[in-house]
């Protein structure tokens, strides 16, 4: 029997609330609208993914937003953030039951004063747990878990657009990876940090994210079963996260084919922790590839690349991302921004009405229909 729930109303609200303060502000981000055949030319990579009703953020950390080039390039680039470390579980329960918050605070702060939606990462993790999680077994690790996504999520809740709910859990033969929370708590722990951070925060959507989910492999039809069980279980999943650190001769040939057949089963796919490797025309190609993937896709909702300049890259040395050490846009740059606005307002907006099939699903897991977005 397929449980049911009331229908989480508020989590499409903040999509579409999303979508209004993305789209509201392209006149003010440097769009030109031509006249005839609706056509647009953003000069900004937030402005041109807005476009067609996306965002396009990055990760970031607060102590650099008092460099001027910094803060500067985030706020006229980007209109979506998501914290690269400062909401992870050593940072924001260092004791247990002790919250400290102020490194996310900052982040959304500066997000709110900019008008960018925020990504919420992570609130499960087996990597960068304080010490005191390691030694807990059994029923403690698991109400130490309940606790901390309940803290984390609440704190936030109603001002973050996506959370990563837990992260990197599997492993390259899909099978799941045997950290410490999945030894201590079976397969279980999982559904139950999904359930934790609905009932925590509501509003915002919750993902599974991972990496080298990059195309369809042994990995991703494991991530892939998992989600398609939760749906069909009633479990509160809404989108996949493809992290996408990527090298200039990576293989994409199932890339989009991978996004595509996780959004058919009904949830979004968010491109979260972008960075290409490389130089050039190669890495731009990769770049564009990726970018024109995305906006072929109508539910995937944006991309973020993991960090803003090769400066300050925990890949510095393969300069990644689409802004040198001197902030200087690269020819991965003008890749990605010609690639959204090739999609502009026309052939490459989504499309928030969900298929036949995605209402029956969201029906059945919610047990009313949902009504469409604009």
């Amino acid at each position: 029997m397929i449980s049911s729930s009331p229908m989480r109303r508020g989590r499409r609200l903040v999509r579409l609330s999303v979508a209004v303060v993305v789209t509201g502000g392209l006149a003010a981000a440097g769009v030109v609208m031509s006249t005839g055949s609706a056509t647009a030319q953003a000069d900004t990579l937030g402005a041109a993914a807005a476009q067609s009703g996306r965002y396009f953020g990055a990760a970031i950390a607060p102590n650099f937003l008092g460099e001027a080039d910094y803060a500067s390039t985030l706020n006229t680039e980007f209109n979506s953030v998501v914290a690269e470390n400062a909401m992870k579980w050593d940072a924001t329960e260092p004791n247990q039951g002790q919250f400290s918050f102020s490194g996310g605070d900052a982040i959304v702060a500066h997000a709110q004063s900019q008008g960018m939606s925020v990504r919420g990462h992570t609130l499960v993790w087996h990597a960068q747990q304080p010490g005191w999680v390691q030694g807990l077994t059994g029923d403690s690790l698991r109400q130490a878990m309940v606790d901390h996504i309940t803290g984390v999520a609440s704190h936030y809740a109603g001002q973050i657009y996506s959370w990563d709910v837990v992260n990197e859990a599997f492993e390259e033969d899909g099978s799941r990876r045997q950290s410490n929370l999945q030894q201590q708590m079976g397969d279980g722990w999982i559904e139950e940090a999904f359930r934790a951070a609905d009932a925590a925060d509501p509003d915002a959507r919750l993902c599974y994210n991972d990496y080298n989910l990059d195309g369809v492999n042994a990995k991703s039809d494991g991530v892939y079963a998992m989600v398609e069980d939760f749906l069909a279980r009633g479990v509160p999943i809404d989108c996949v996260g493809i992290q996408t650190h990527l090298s200039q001769d990576s293989d994409l040939s199932t890339y989009q084919e991978n996004l595509q057949r996780f959004s058919d089963l009904g949830v979004d796919v968010e491109i979260t922790e972008l960075d290409v490797g490389g130089s050039g025309s190669a890495q731009a190609d990769v770049y564009r590839t990726v970018t024109e993937s995305c906006v072929a896709v109508a539910r995937c909702t944006g991309i973020t690349t993991w960090g803003i300049t090769d400066k300050y890259s925990w890949r510095g040395q393969d300069t990644p991302l689409l802004f040198d050490a001197n902030y200087q846009k690269k020819e991965a740059y003008t890749a990605v921004l010609e690639a959204l606005n090739a999609a502009g307002g026309a052939s490459g907006e989504r499309d928030d009405q969900p298929d036949a099939a995605a209402y029956d699903q969201m029906a059945r897991r919610e047990s009313v229909p949902v009504p469409g977005l604009v």
